[in-house]
This record gives C-alpha cells, sequence and structure tokens, in this order.
C-alpha cells in the first residue's frame, strides 16, 4: 500500500467520523447551509491538491520522498546521533509538530503570510471541512517548509508518515463542530488541541485569534504564552471568522482573491 493511499484512507475514515460525530453533536448553530461552505471548502481542497502535484512535479519530491532521500543521503542530525527507531519517530513527531507550530505563528505575525492564511480565518462556520480551507499558496509555503524540516533533521519516511496522519487528523478534528463532555475534554485539553481550545483561535477579536495556535499538541500554546483558557463571549455566543466580513467567504472566487484584496 503506498503512502498516499495510506494517508488518505485515514483522511477520509477520519473525516467521515467526524461528519457524522458533528451531525449527532454539534457545538454551535450555524450561519450557512452546510452546502454553501462545503462545496467551497471542497473545491479549495481539489485545487490544493492540483497545486501542490504541480509543485511535486517542478521540485521532483514531496515530503515523503524528501525523507527517502534523507535516508539514502544520511542528511540531518537523525541520521547522526543514533536513537532507538521508536524514540528517533517521537522526538521526529514532537518537533515537526513544533515547527507547524511556528509556521502558524508567524503566518498571524508577518503581513504578508497573513494576507494568504487570512482566507482560513474568514470562515464564519468552523467544522470539519475548515481544517481544509487553505490558500494554495500557503498550503506551497508550508510544503517547502515541512521538506527543509526534514532534510534538516534527517527524517525517516515512516516517521514522516506518521506525522502527517496525526496532523491531518488532529486538524480535522479540532476544527469540528463538536460537543465534547466538559469532564472529558479538560482532561484532553492538558495534552492536546481540543475543539474548543482551537474556536478560540477563530474568534472575530483580534487578541483572541492570535492565542491558541497549536494543531496537536497543547504545550506549546503554554510554554510560548500564547494559551488562551476561555473566549469572552463564552462558546454558545462567540462569533467566528473577521470582524469586517459578510457572507462572501462562503464564494470559491472571493475565497481565492482574498490576499490580493485591500481590507
Amino acid at each position: 500500500m503506498s503512502d498516499i493511499t495510506i494517508r488518505l484512507s485515514f483522511f477520509l475514515g477520519i473525516l467521515f467520523i467526524l461528519i457524522i460525530a458533528e451531525i449527532l453533536l454539534p457545538k454551535k448553530t450555524r450561519i450557512h447551509k452546510r452546502k454553501d461552505r462545503w462545496i467551497t471548502n471542497g473545491l479549495i481542497t481539489i485545487i490544493n491538491t492540483i497545486s501542490v502535484n504541480i509543485v511535486n512535479i517542478l521540485i521532483t519530491f514531496v515530503a515523503v520522498l524528501a525523507a527517502i532521500d534523507v535516508s539514502n543521503g544520511n542528511w540531518g542530525l537523525f541520521n547522526i546521533i543514533n536513537f532507538p527507531s521508536w524514540l528517533e519517530i517521537l522526538l521526529i513527531v514532537i518537533i515537526l509538530d513544533l515547527v507547524i507550530w511556528a509556521q502558524h505563528y508567524l503566518s498571524h505575525r508577518i503581513p504578508f503570510i497573513w494576507r494568504f492564511h487570512r482566507m482560513h480565518h474568514t470562515d464564519r462556520d468552523l467544522d470539519v471541512t475548515t481544517a481544509v480551507r487553505f490558500h494554495p499558496f500557503e498550503i506551497i509555503f508550508s510544503m517547502f517548509i515541512k521538506i527543509a524540516s526534514i532534510y534538516l533533521l534527517g527524517a525517516s519516511a515512516i516517521a514522516v508518515i506518521i506525522f502527517e496522519i496525526i496532523l491531518n487528523g488532529m486538524a480535522m478534528f479540532n476544527h469540528a463542530n463538536l460537543r465534547i463532555p466538559h469532564q472529558l475534554e479538560t482532561i484532553l485539553r492538558k495534552f492536546i488541541v481540543t475543539p474548543d481550545l482551537h474556536r478560540i483561535h477563530h474568534s472575530v477579536y483580534k487578541d483572541e485569534h492570535n492565542k491558541n495556535y497549536g494543531f496537536s499538541l497543547s504545550i506549546w500554546d503554554k510554554i510560548f504564552r500564547c494559551y488562551l483558557e476561555q473566549p469572552r463571549d463564552g462558546h454558545k455566543d462567540m462569533k467566528l471568522g473577521l470582524k469586517w466580513q459578510d457572507n462572501k467567504p462562503t464564494k470559491l472566487g472571493w475565497s481565492l482573491w482574498i490576499p490580493f484584496k485591500k481590507l
């Protein structure tokens, strides 16, 4: 079974489970109909897939191929340090999660990158499809960051595959419109990013959407003092998206053109 087949199987399986969970245990009432948002977010995913595949052809390697190249050429930190395989995989997954956290942090702090990242934040409803609502240019930029990190770390292919499965699964989970029992959510957020934690990051208030950058582990926000326990308006009444927006984020053309608009 190929790497792409493995990751796609996990992606579709987790997506299906979370869609059912959102229907049965919704956290917030929707502003827009599912159909309007899902068509746009789905088309964005297709465009991103095509964009990344074009870049893959141009640069001749993707994240997993980079990891294979790393192993063949003995590049990177973990080809110099001789750790047991299980420990190496664990450390690589943790470090790559920190890299993604740092990239996300910078996407809010550097105005040029924010112009592309803000498309993700214009979704006025938060659900599992928001996890794939990223501008194609941001997806390509993210891929280059990952590949550079893989070379520096000397990450193995299996470590990268495991990391990608966890990252995609956690991104869908913490964007889900999902009501988790309070006691369970309190325990989970000590270790991982829950939907309630990440929902705060999508608040219309700038001081709130500049918190809780994590995708998988919640520890990075705590270490770097970007952790926020609860939104000021409460989860039921909090507004999502950006203050100035209207219903246009449900439109594909508007969403793709937003980095080039003066807002």
